[in-house]
């Protein structure tokens, strides 16, 4: 099906500074949390507790608050899809076999939704619990350029110590609007080289449906593998990806400081 989001008079509501999803869209949207019980340096943090809650149920209500679209999880865990049914959300169960959080979510799509109706798939990590739901939106709005593949986002990196951290992941773009960039690279190392802001990348994706497809079907590219960031995959397939400049990044939860951080942020 075609994307709605390539129509003008959608592309004129639908733009950088979206906060909020016109409702004719939001069927047009499917939001997918991929979430596994095997982290490796935080084994089950899924479910770890946050406040009285597990964490991925954060992270749906969250979700759910950006008011973009249907919000699934996609998962391998009966712990974890009862978790997310108890809270009154949709979990969908997937193979327990998939490289990354992309063939979760792709796999999980084409059981949730068969028919296709969702022409925009939305990846949000399910470690980010402290998550601003005005992301969402902002992370999707790029998709109203028609030549965009795939949006994302990123921050001015504002500590000194963020820029030669290999675990926070750069994007090096050419800017093509206000708040807004097209992605040449992305990569651990510092750069660019030379006076200006580096960008802190974040994680969360939106996809045209069919751009999704084409994504997964692909092999791992050889610079995914050597800088172990798979959307160089797209980058390599000559895929756009253009990246909204947001003035917030929601923690990450991958070891137990980063937990007990979240758990400080939340109960204050």
């Amino acid at each position: 099906m075609s994307c709605p989001l390539d129509g003008e008079t959608v592309c004129h509501l639908f733009n950088d500074d979206l906060t909020d999803v016109p409702t004719d869209l939001r069927n047009d949207i499917l939001i997918v949390i991929p979430a596994r019980m095997h982290a490796t340096r935080l084994p089950g943090k899924p479910l770890a507790d946050i406040g009285g809650r597990p964490m991925i149920v954060h992270v749906l209500q969250r979700a759910m608050a950006a008011n973009a679209g249907k919000v699934i999880v996609a998962t391998d865990s009966d712990e974890i899809a009862n978790a997310v049914t108890a809270s009154g959300g949709t979990a969908i169960m997937t193979r327990a076999d998939h490289a990354s959080g992309s063939d979760r979510v792709f796999e999980a799509i084409t059981k949730a939704d068969p028919e296709r109706r969702a022409s925009i798939i939305v990846n949000l990590q399910g470690d980010l619990p402290t998550l601003d739901p005005k992301l969402v939106t902002r992370c999707i709005a790029p998709l109203a350029t028609p030549e965009v593949d795939i949006a994302t986002l990123t921050a001015v990196i504002s500590d000194p110590e963020e820029r030669t951290n290999p675990n926070v992941v750069k994007v090096v773009g050419t800017p093509v609007a206000e708040n807004r960039l097209r992605a040449l690279y992305f990569t651990r190392a510092t750069a660019p080289s030379g006076d200006g802001p580096l960008y802190h990348h974040i994680g969360i994706y939106a996809y045209r449906r069919d751009s999704l497809e084409r994504f997964v079907s692909m092999p791992p590219s050889p610079l995914e593998k050597r800088e172990k960031l798979e959307q160089l995959r797209a980058l390599e397939a000559g895929m756009r990806i253009d990246v909204a400049i947001v003035d917030t990044v929601p923690l990450g939860v991958d070891t137990p400081a980063d937990l007990e951080r979240a758990r400080r942020f939340l109960a204050s």
